[in-house]
């Protein structure tokens, strides 16, 4: 099966035809297993908030496997990292391998930071002779602060592909609800930010843990 799950927009910048991405909590084989047949356009292999603290080390020993079962029928292959230094470096060390398409960055808060990372990214790609910028970066925004630096976060890095508001994270850090009233301006905040950019813009207006409302999903 061919891979085809990026586009040229206006010959410059290639950017994903992610319609749906599917996160899977790296730790449970079971779902690592069945991940490929639910036709999202994209895996999101987690070893952030859905994988349990002393679980961790596991998830990254078994990403080369996980990401080559998700992988299989062509989906696009992500991995969400942990924005903690140190669990961060572990993250990357592990994540940066063939077959992985992109890093999903929680928590940006600045272009430095995305600065930062795509240095280490690029350190690791030359060492074990991985295509150069071939791993791309989703960032997730999730404080005020990082919504006051959108510009400069979409434009830090070439590797920049995608941005998303992190609903729950972000309604905390301001304290309130993941509703509309209270999300509708930072996701349209993202949404300009990221179309002037050239990124693709994802999410939605809501919570993303209110899966039973199907309609509204």
């Amino acid at each position: 099966m061919i891979k085809d799950t990026f586009a040229a927009v206006e010959g410059v910048m290639p950017v994903p035809r992610w319609r749906s991405l599917l996160f899977v909590p790296t730790h449970i084989p079971r779902f690592v297993e069945t991940a490929r047949e639910r036709g999202a356009d994209g895996v999101i292999l987690d070893l952030e908030d859905s994988v349990p603290q002393d679980q961790k080390s596991e998830a990254r020993r078994q990403l080369p496997e996980s990401v080559a079962k998700v992988g299989r029928k062509g989906a696009s292959v992500l991995v969400r990292v942990n924005h903690g230094l140190r669990a961060l470096a572990a993250d990357l060390d592990a994540a940066v391998i063939a077959g992985v398409d992109a890093l999903v960055l929680p928590k940006t808060d600045s272009a430095e930071w995305v600065l930062e990372i795509a240095n280490a990214v690029s350190e690791l790609e030359r060492e074990r002779n991985l295509a150069s910028g071939r791993i791309r970066f989703l960032t997730q925004i999730e404080t005020p602060g990082a919504l006051q630096r959108l510009a400069a976060i979409a434009s830090a890095h070439p590797r920049m592909v995608a941005m998303s508001l992190g609903p729950e994270d972000f309604s905390a850090a301001v304290g309130g609800a993941p509703e509309f009233d209270l999300l509708l301006a930072p996701n349209l905040s993202v949404l300009f930010a990221a179309r002037a950019a050239g990124l693709l813009p994802l999410g939605f207006i809501g919570s993303i843990g209110e899966l039973s409302d199907t309609d509204k999903l």
